[in-house]
């Protein structure tokens, strides 16, 4: 099996979705502000991944609700999800995707603590926390990315999106 496998179930992951599988499967999603956080571990072999919308849930509500909108709670389930299955912490491999700053229209917008950078501290906090073994990131910018995760290698392919030029209207 090659990991480019065509063979291979492909999930497509939408916002605020969420997919732990201990197949072999290509996960993907198109990100902007939103983030995605990879797990993965070789014995036993799991993977996880989360499309992930805002930094954290303020409400009362638990992640069955919110379909894994949340930065936090997306995580927890996530880790939670390993450890039962065998996974130390220290085994869990990480990598993070996204929180571009696509919705600024103004150059004084650039330095403004947007969902992009919000969702960005929140996933390295709790990472670092967590005491998670982040591998590599590819965060922040002004472009959105299409993130390509074989679950059986751990490698990651990621389509830079380019912004096209904004147009004014009179």
């Amino acid at each position: 099996m090659t990991p480019y496998d065509v063979s291979l179930l492909s999930v497509y992951l939408k916002p605020g979705e969420l997919h732990v599988t201990d197949r072999p499967a290509i996960i993907t999603t198109v990100l902007g502000s939103c983030i995605s956080v990879i797990m993965f571990s070789d014995r036993p072999q799991l993977a996880g991944m989360c499309h992930a919308m805002l930094p954290f849930n303020g409400g009362t509500n638990g992640c069955d609700v919110v379909k894994f909108k949340y930065v936090d709670a997306s995580i927890a389930y996530m880790v939670r999800k390993f450890e039962h299955q065998g996974v130390r912490r220290s085994d869990i491999k990480v990598k993070l995707f996204g929180g571009a700053d696509i919705l600024y229209y103004i150059e004084e917008d650039k330095e403004r603590h947007t969902v992009g950078k919000k969702n960005i501290t929140k996933a390295l906090e709790i990472i670092n926390n967590e005491r998670l073994n982040l591998l590599m990131s590819d965060v922040g910018g002004t472009s959105g990315r299409k993130i390509f995760f074989f679950t059986h290698t751990g490698e990651i392919l990621l389509k830079r999106l380019c912004r096209k030029t904004q147009r004014s209207f009179k």
